[in-house]
C-alpha cells in the first residue's frame, strides 16, 4: 500500500537531521500523567548531537573559522564527535577528537569507521589536568596548523540548534501544550536552546534536569553550593564544572539520578516500550517518572531519547559489565565464587570443547578478547588452551597450516590444570597470578569459572 505522507528522497543524510517523531510512552507507570519521548535516536548518527553538530559547523564556515580541508578538534563524550564526523567528513573536513577513556566502545568504533582520528584520554581528572579531556582537546587545536577547537562547551551554535528546531519541533508536536520537558547538561546546549524557546512560547513549562549521582548540577540547582565532583557511568552528561552554555536558572527541578536508576530505566524502555536508548537517555527517562509520579493533576510531559542504545551494548545492556562495575547486586557467598564474573553453570563462561578445531579456539578468544581458554567436556575441566598453545600446534609448513588449524582442541591444550575449590580463601589466588596463570575454580568435580588478576582488584575495589 503507498503512503502518501512519506516525504521525497533527499541529495545528503545531512537533510535527515532533526524532525524526530514523538511517541508516548504507554506502558509505564507515570502516576497521573502523560509521558511522551522525542526520538533523537532518529538522526542519521543515532543522537541528538546531529543537530548540534551541524549548527556549529554551519556557523563556522559562514564566520570564516573554517576553510576547505580544514581540521575540527573537539572534546567529547561520543556523541558530539559521531554527529561532527557524519557532517564534517561529508564536507571535506578532517576530525580530531579527544575522548575520555570511560566511553563505550562502540562510540570509539563508530568514530574511527566515519573516518575519524580519535585520541583517547584519562576519564579520572578533572579540569586543569594537561590529560583532562577538553584541555587537551585545546591544547591539540593549538599545535596542528589551520585547526579549529569548536568547543561545544561554549559555542553558541550549540544551543541556538534547539532553540531554532529541536523546541518547535516539541511545541508542535505537543500541540502547544507541554507542562514539563525532561533534559540532561553535558555541554547545556539543550537547556539553555530548549529552555529559553518555552520561556518565550510558554513561561509555565517547567524544565526538568536529570543528572548523574557524582555530576555537580542538580546539587548545584538544589543548594547554590559546588560540591566535589565524584564519578558515574552514565555517558554523555553530568559535568564537575557548570559549562559556559548551560543555564541552570532555567530549571525548575532537579534530580539526582544513580548509575543504576539510570541503567534500569533504559532497559525498562526497551523490555516494556520496545526503544533501545542510551545511558543517559535513561537518566531522563528516570528523572521524568519521578516527576510524574509526584504529580497530584495530570500534565503533559516530554523527554528525550538522547540516542540510540545500539551503543551501549557491552555496557548498559551487559549483565557481566554491571556485575563488574558493582551497579548490578550480586548475593555474596563469601568463597571464590563472588570474585567470577562469568560462571560456566550460568552459560556466560568463554570455554571450548576437547573436540572443538584450534580454529574455533582461536576465533573464540578473538571474538571476545582473552588469550586463553578452559576447556571444558560436560561439566568437568579437563585442560587449558592459550595462544601459545595454538601457535605451537600450527607451526610448519605453509601448506599443511589449514589442516593444522582443524585440529582438535584436545591434541593442543594443557591437560590437567592446576585448580581451586571454591571455598579455598582469597589468598590461593596470589601464587597462580604470580606464576602468570589465571584461578580455575571448581566445586567438587564441577567448574565454575575462572579468576583473573582483574577480578580480585575489582573485587577488592567493590568489597573493600
Amino acid at each position: 500500500m503507498t503512503n502518501n505522507r512519506l516525504p521525497p528522497a533527499v541529495h545528503s543524510t545531512l537533510d535527515l537531521i532533526g524532525d524526530t517523531p514523538l511517541v508516548e510512552l504507554t506502558h509505564l507507570d507515570t502516576g497521573p500523567c502523560r509521558l511522551f519521548a522525542k526520538l533523537e535516536n532518529q538522526n542519521p548518527g543515532g543522537s541528538i548531537k546531529d543537530r548540534v553538530a551541524l549548527a556549529m559547523i554551519d556557523a563556522a564556515e559562514r564566520e570564516g573559522r573554517l576553510g576547505i580541508g580544514g581540521t575540527i578538534v573537539e572534546a567529547t563524550a561520543g556523541n558530539t564527535g559521531i554527529g561532527l564526523a557524519q557532517v564534517g567528513i561529508m564536507k571535506g573536513y578532517r576530525i580530531v577528537l579527544v575522548v575520555p577513556d570511560k566511553m563505550a566502545r562502540e562510540k570509539v568504533e563508530h568514530l574511527r569507521a566515519l573516518g575519524a582520528d580519535v585520541r583517547i584520554t584519562r576519564s579520572d581528572v578533572g579540569k586543569g589536568h594537561p590529560e583532562y579531556y577538553q584541555d587537551k582537546a585545546q591544547k591539540l587545536a593549538s599545535e596542528i596548523p589551520g585547526a579549529y577547537y569548536i568547543n561545544q562547551f561554549g559555542n553558541p551554535a550549540n544551543p541556538a540548534a534547539h532553540l531554532r528546531t529541536t523546541a518547535p519541533e516539541i511545541w508542535q508536536q505537543m500541540e502547544h501544550r507541554v507542562d514539563a520537558i525532561a533534559v540532561g547538561v553535558g555541554s547545556g546546549g539543550t537547556l539553555r536552546g530548549i529552555g529559553t524557546y518555552f520561556r518565550s512560547v510558554s513561561p509555565r513549562t517547567e524544565m526538568i534536569l536529570g543528572d548523574p549521582a557524582g555530576s555537580v548540577l542538580a546539587p548545584f540547582v538544589n543548594t547554590g553550593k559546588m560540591i566535589e565532583a565524584g564519578s558515574w557511568a552514565v555517558e554523555g552528561i553530568g559535568e564537575d564544572f557548570i559549562p559556559p552554555n548551560a543555564d541552570l536558572s532555567l530549571v525548575s527541578k532537579a534530580y539526582t539520578i544513580t548509575d543504576k536508576e539510570s541503567f534500569d530505566a533504559a532497559r525498562l524502555l526497551l523490555s516494556k516500550e520496545g526503544i533501545l536508548a542510551g545511558s543517559s537517555s535513561g537518566t531522563l527517562l528516570a528523572a521524568a517518572l519521578r516527576y510524574c509520579r509526584e504529580q497530584l493533576t495530570p500534565k503533559r510531559v516530554v523527554t528525550l531519547v538522547c540516542d540510540n542504545g545500539n551503543k551501549y551494548l557491552s555496557k548498559v545492556f551487559n549483565d557481566t559489565w554491571a556485575l563488574e562495575q558493582g551497579i548490578a547486586q550480586r548475593t555474596l557467598n563469601g568463597n571464590l565464587g563472588d570474585l567470577i564474573s562469568r560462571r560456566f553453570d550460568s552459560g556466560t563462561a568463554d570455554v571450548v570443547n576437547p573436540e572443538d578445531t584450534l580454529l574455533i579456539a582461536y576465533n573464540r578468544m578473538r571474538a571476545v578478547d582473552v588469550s586463553q581458554l578452559p576447556v571444558v567436556f560436560g561439566n568437568h575441566l579437563v585442560g587449558i588452551i592459550d595462544e601459545s598453545d595454538i601457535l605451537a600446534a600450527v607451526e610448519g609448513p605453509d601448506i599443511e597450516r589449514p589442516q593444522r588449524f582443524k585440529l582438535p582442541v584436545k591434541k593442543a591444550m594443557t591437560g590437567k590444570p592446576e585448580t581451586l575449590q571454591i571455598g579455598s580463601p582469597l589468598e590461593a589466588l596470589l601464587p597462580i597470578f604470580d606464576a602468570g596463570k589465571v584461578a580455575l575454580v571448581c566445586e567438587g568435580d564441577n567448574f565454575l569459572g575462572l579468576i583473573t588478576r582483574v577480578d580480585l582488584i575489582n573485587h577488592l575495589r567493590l568489597h573493600a
